[in-house]
């Protein structure tokens, strides 16, 4: 009789889990449901807003207004995290949903740009168009509605012809070229052409340009390579020559294509790229050499590494996948250069006898004083750093 009970009073409450766990899942669902209603009512929005945007590309492309806009993009991130905060949301996650949205509407942008010349139907002349970055250019004027010729080094039996009518020719060489060749292209351009290069030095060039065409130059330093699938945000350096106001449409026609303009003569430029570029790239290289003289395990190395690791190796490896010329140029350019690497390595081997001592008081008065250079940076810093290593960890 016990028995019986006890099977009675298990088979209710197995009964009464039924139907409440029917009663959870009906709850989830229609809970699920509207979570899908309004994630349907975001993309509509989306959606309305891109129409929107495609109202103000058409306003900028009339008035032939700058893509990038970017005191307009941190007043509407600001509004929008402020907002959060009101509504109890994570600032930062709705902060990273907009710069997303953000981004796409200027990529949307920079592709209608990119289908609008500043002056359609002008002639460009790119002289080392086969080679990558003559290829990347080439693609982005043909598509903006300009006349291209490519010259390479078989084209230069029939010059007069391929300069007939020019109204851009580019040097697209490399850097220990780019002298000659302007000499040798200059006196074939008619002299309202504009001649410009897009080397990573840009004093010596810009001279040669100069003395050899009498007519407007300018200096361009794309600092990115072919790799990008479009110029939205990306950095180039123009640096005067002569006549800026004829060399205006080129720049405004890189403006259009979604890239910032950095202006700087050519002496301020080749001063700050031997630190941004030269000395950066000797010292991922001299880490790799390192790495590869000792023969480390970078496999094994991964599995015990910090994010902040991987990111730094990621960027050493990155630079021995590509091309050693590429790199031979950058580094090896000019005297200037080689000399910013020579005191790099003093610098280095001065902090020999400190190593040897074991000096940690002499190390920390170091550490604090160039602490105390980087001031606020070293904040911005912190932020941009863990910015990046987020990123990582969430693919890795």
């Amino acid at each position: 009789m016990a028995h019986a009970i006890k099977q009675t009073i298990s088979n209710e409450k197995a009964g009464e889990t039924t139907e409440m766990e029917k009663d959870i899942k009906k709850a989830l669902e229609l809970l699920r449901d509207e979570i899908d209603d309004i994630d349907r009512q975001i993309v509509s929005l989306l959606a309305k807003r891109q129409t929107v945007i495609e109202n103000v590309v058409k306003l900028k492309n009339a008035h032939n207004i700058p893509v990038y806009h970017p005191a307009r993009e941190e007043y509407l991130i600001s509004n929008r995290r402020n907002q959060s905060r009101e509504i109890g949301l994570n600032p930062d996650f709705v902060e990273e949903i907009f710069r997303s949205v953000i981004r796409q509407s200027r990529i949307k942008q920079t592709r209608d740009f990119a289908r609008k010349g500043i002056r359609p139907g002008a002639t460009v002349l790119i002289v080392g168009g086969q080679g990558e970055m003559g290829r990347y250019f080439s693609k982005y004027f043909s598509d903006s509605g300009y006349e291209v010729r490519i010259m390479g080094r078989h084209d230069w039996g029939r010059i007069e012809q391929m300069c007939d009518g020019l109204d851009l020719a580019i040097l697209s060489v490399p850097i220990d070229k780019t002298t000659d060749l302007a000499f040798k292209l200059g006196s074939y351009l008619p002299k309202d052409c504009i001649l410009t290069d897009l080397t990573s030095i840009k004093a010596k060039p810009l001279k040669a340009m100069l003395e050899a065409h009498p007519g407007p130059v300018v200096g361009l330093h794309p600092l990115f390579g072919p790799t990008p699938s479009n110029m939205d945000k990306q950095i180039v350096v123009v640096t005067p020559g002569r006549d800026e106001k004829a060399c205006q449409w080129l720049v405004d026609q890189f403006i259009g294509w979604g890239t910032i303009i950095v202006r700087a003569t050519a002496e301020e430029h080749d001063e700050i790229m031997g630190i941004v570029q030269t000395l950066r790239h000797f010292a991922t290289f001299a880490f790799g050499q390192f790495l590869a003289r000792r023969r480390i395990d970078i496999r094994r190395t991964l599995e015990f590494s910090s994010p902040i690791y991987r990111l730094e190796l990621g960027m050493v490896g990155r630079l021995f996948a590509q091309d050693e010329s590429l790199y031979s140029e950058i580094i090896f350019a000019s005297s200037e250069r080689r000399e910013l690497l020579k005191d790099y390595l003093k610098s280095l081997n001065s902090n020999l006898e400190m190593i040897e001592n074991g000096d940690k008081m002499l190390f920390k008065k170091e550490f604090k004083k160039i602490a105390e250079w980087f001031g606020p940076f070293s904040e911005q810093a912190m932020r941009e750093s863990s910015f990046m290593i987020e990123k990582l960890i969430e693919r890795f």
